[in-house]
């Protein structure tokens, strides 16, 4: 299996030669690509030293799949180019997941969706993919109404230039770029991409509408709130969730407890809950604080974490290729 990583000298792309080599993905040749500027670069894989190419070269490698973590526009300008010559491209970016032609995956949810015809699969945003991971076997027993999320982001959500800057404001240097419009570290910003004509941010619209369909149910009501912590660990959610049915929250304990991919940590008399600083490198999602919500029926509050970079993104994409290459379908 010959594999691009479109972006591979990004946060994200080293995430994915990272994830694919400790997944021992069967990659017979890896093919780490991204713009001009790093055309002839070294990354590592698997403990080898591999040379940085241009797309053009990439796409006359013929790789059977290319994962993209490049940008939208990239994405845009040559996921197409890719994909008319047979290879099968899952994207990271926000370039194509509400595009109704393109599936947008979470491979717990809806893999089972994929055929051999499907060239360009999106992955969806960070902090979607956590949310719906949780919500979906809560969906099948109780049927999911509304949903109402606050989310506190990691600046590796906005990358390397981010955290860049959060180390040098807490160190007290004045000597790199600012990329958030206000000081992040003992700072929050209640701002995630750019704010539209409703009030929302574009982050809270992709939840908003990703989660609908991902879970395949366009019924499902969310709002959302995102904002920017300096933590550099992962992303964390305080999820309030309304059902149609009453639950029993033990029972709804005992449900994601036994649910692949999700690690339950909730003991809070011993003071475990999900924290970014635990979950930092690792591939599952983690949920805790769940609790009934005492002002109305149906209702239960719960905390989600996980690391970004992994099942926000890389990880998330690995599975997806990984499912294509079980299932035959690259």
């Amino acid at each position: 299996m010959k594999v691009a990583v479109v972006g591979a000298t990004g946060l994200v792309g080293g995430e994915i030669l990272k994830v694919l080599a400790e997944r021992n993905f069967p990659v017979t040749e890896i093919i780490p690509v991204a713009s001009e500027r790093s055309v002839g670069k070294q990354v590592e894989f698997k403990g080898k030293q591999y040379t940085v190419v241009g797309f053009d070269d990439a796409i006359k490698m013929q790789p059977n799949v290319a994962i993209f973590s490049a940008g939208g526009s990239t994405s845009l300008e040559l996921a197409p180019k890719f994909a008319a010559v047979g290879i099968t491209v899952v994207d990271n970016s926000s370039a194509w997941r509400m595009d109704p032609t393109k599936k947008l995956v979470v491979p717990e949810i809806n893999a089972f969706t994929l055929t051999s015809e499907d060239k360009i699969i999106a992955n969806p945003n960070c902090s979607t993919i956590q949310m719906v991971v949780v919500m979906n076997p809560l969906h099948k027993k109780y049927k999911i109404k509304r949903v109402v999320v606050s989310t506190y982001q990691s600046v590796t959500g906005t990358g390397k230039a981010a955290v860049d800057q959060l180390f040098a404001e807490r160190e007290g240097r004045t000597d790199v770029p600012a990329v958030y419009p206000h000081k992040i570290d003992l700072n929050v910003l209640p701002h995630i991409d750019v704010f539209l004509d409703n009030g929302y941010t574009k982050e809270e619209m992709k939840m908003v509408n990703e989660t609908k369909k991902i879970m395949l149910d366009d019924s499902i009501a969310v709002t959302a709130t995102t904002v920017r912590i300096p933590t550099i660990g992962g992303h964390s959610e305080a999820v309030n969730i309304e059902f149609e049915n009453d639950f029993d929250v033990e029972e709804v304990k005992n449900i994601l407890a036994n649910e692949e991919g999700i690690i339950l940590q909730d003991d809070p008399k011993n003071f475990v809950y999900p924290m970014p600083i635990n979950a930092h490198g690792k591939d599952e999602v983690f949920v805790g604080r769940i609790r009934r919500d005492e002002t109305q029926p149906n209702t239960i509050n719960m905390w989600i974490v996980a690391d970004n970079l992994r099942k926000g993104a890389a990880t998330n994409a690995v599975q997806i290729v990984e499912y294509l290459a079980k299932n035959n379908l690259i």
